[in-house]
């Protein structure tokens, strides 16, 4: 039986995600994996790993286990996610009518991430942001922990697993 991967460590990886690498969840262990694309590219090479820097070597190793491995599962990528939705779902369910439509019109054109950023902190509601952006990506999570059947915990139940209460 593979152990549960947090819940936490998954929002946290999707949180990080880029263009430039990419998160595996090892399904035996539920360990968290950053993988380059540049790692990756060398794994799928025919170079030794040896060739490369010391500090290269591991993570390029890694990225060759993953390739050759079916306990792998790649997380979702930022192109996944739709953070551009999340802003206007934000924007959209804000109570507040004036700050509503401020958010909407800051998410409209070029350079609209960063112009519903600097909204966002000209309003003073960042912090409403990232609490309503922590639960999408944990939505977004708990659905694909869901449908790869990959065993996941949260930290409450942690911490009453740990104080004998569950």
């Amino acid at each position: 039986m593979s152990l549960p991967v947090r819940l936490r460590d998954v929002v946290e990886a999707l949180d990080e995600g880029n263009d430039e690498c990419s998160h595996y969840i090892d399904k035996r262990t539920g360990e968290i994996f950053l993988i380059t694309n540049e790692d990756m590219s060398s794994a799928e090479e025919d170079k030794r790993v040896s060739d490369y820097p010391e500090w290269q070597q591991a993570a390029i190793l890694k990225a060759g286990e993953i390739l050759d491995a079916d306990h792998f599962v790649q997380l979702p990528s930022q192109f996944d996610i739709h953070e551009y939705s999340m802003m206007e779902r934000f924007g959209q369910q804000y109570e507040d009518s004036r700050m509503s439509a401020e958010l909407l019109r800051s998410i409209r054109g070029q350079g609209a991430f960063r112009r519903f950023k600097n909204t966002l902190y000209d309003l003073g509601i960042q912090d409403e942001w990232f609490e309503f952006r922590w639960k999408e990506f944990e939505e977004i999570a708990v659905e694909w922990l869901e449908d790869e059947q990959i065993a996941y915990t949260r930290e409450d139940e942690i911490a009453a697993a740990a104080d004998g209460v569950m």
